[in-house]
């Protein structure tokens, strides 16, 4: 693993306790828009298999010659590094099968450092390869396409038809975010309608062992995973990603889509994504406290489904009307209904900030979350 007194091990530990201060939040008393609502189950999900690229990341860099981080951009890993993780994990075991293991590594290692009285630097890289391949293979990683997952089911008791959440993970190629998506949706396919609906309710004696792979709808999971691997780039708008999938899928009714865009990350020693916050982070003491992270929440919903219709001279199915906020300009450019903007940053690095004079500045727009010991408090 990577010694944190090197760049990329500062990175990665601050990183690791940028997510750890993250999770606290999602689980604090002063969240409950994420403690008693699904997407801070879903939310922590991802970032328990943000961590594992990230520890597999850190053992790669002990005998890898590059690590790319998107140092004026997001502040996170750049989408490269994913692509390596993927092709490496599809031959992980081979490569493991053709080393020895750790034990003989471990003795190889004392064997080399009593006979030379030097440093193995050769088998601490095999070492490093061989945690490094056991990561891919044991552990949950975040993908390029983290694919659809259905985590609840229900009956709309007005329209009758089974109700979805849907939630999958994205990472953007260009912009090098990790993105969440929680979509909520009816189905009125009639062969899931008759297996699924009794009067208002879920059929009785019907088991759906949650979470499901894909949509729960076989006929179209291939077909949703698809629209999902082409529909979730950061340049998208959730009002054109619902709106596309209204269209493309007529038996499926989007009432609700939420991303969670992961970043920026600022950390004061490798980016220069947010030239006054690094500088300053520069002037706080404690190594594990020069970073800032955000987040933003992102949300659009139905207002209202136009009935379908059809006729012998052509026919329309269902189409949903998604709100717009065009009373407020940041929310009518990213295409939603609602959106907020997080921060998160340690008590330290938000007094050098302060102290700067800059935490307006800064933090405008922003709801603030502050780490304090094993406490996240809110900017008062």
């Amino acid at each position: 693993m990577e010694s944190q007194d090197s760049a990329a091990g500062r990175y990665f530990a601050s990183l690791n306790r940028a997510l750890d201060g993250l999770d606290t939040y999602l689980n604090d008393d002063d969240s409950p828009l994420y403690k008693h609502d699904l997407i801070g189950t879903v939310v922590t999900e991802y970032l328990a298999r943000l961590r594992g690229s990230l520890r597999s990341w850190e053992d790669r860099v002990a005998f890898a010659e590059k690590f790319r981080i998107s140092r004026s951009e997001s502040g996170f890993p750049a989408f490269q590094n994913l692509l390596e993780l993927e092709n490496d994990r599809r031959d992980a075991g081979k490569r493991l099968a053709a080393m020895p293991d750790e034990d003989t590594i471990r003795k190889e290692m004392v064997d080399f450092i009593l006979s030379k009285k030097a440093v193995p630097v050769a088998l601490q890289r095999t070492m490093a390869e061989r945690r490094y391949l056991g990561s891919l293979e044991k552990g949950k990683h975040f993908s390029p396409l983290c694919l659809p997952r259905t985590v609840r089911v229900s009956v709309n008791p007005k329209t009758k038809r089974p109700y979805y959440v849907v939630h999958w993970g994205y990472y953007d190629g260009t912009a090098n975010l990790p993105m969440i998506y929680v979509l909520s949706l009816e189905d009125s396919s009639t062969d899931m309608v008759d297996t699924l609906v009794e009067g208002e309710k879920l059929k009785r004696g019907v088991e759906i062992p949650l979470p499901v792979d894909g949509l729960l709808n076989p006929v179209l999971a291939h077909q949703f995973d698809d629209f999902c691997d082409r529909n979730s780039a950061y340049s998208l708008t959730l009002s054109t990603i619902a709106s596309s999938l209204d269209k493309d899928f007529p038996t499926l009714h989007p009432k609700q889509l939420r991303r969670f865009v992961l970043g920026p990350f600022y950390h004061s020693e490798i980016t220069v994504n947010g030239v006054i916050v690094d500088q300053i982070l520069q002037k706080v003491k404690r190594p594990d406290n020069q970073w800032m992270l955000t987040w933003t929440l992102q949300e659009i919903y139905s207002m209202n489904e136009r009935p379908g219709k059809w006729g012998l001279w052509g026919s329309q199915p269902p189409q949903e009307e998604f709100f717009l906020n065009t009373d407020d300009l940041d929310a009518a450019r990213m295409g939603v209904s609602a959106y907020s903007k997080h921060a998160l940053v340690p008590h330290e690095a938000y007094q050098a900030i302060y102290a700067e004079g800059q935490a307006d500045a800064i933090f405008a727009g922003y709801e603030t979350h502050i780490i304090s010991g094993n406490k996240v408090l809110r900017r008062i």
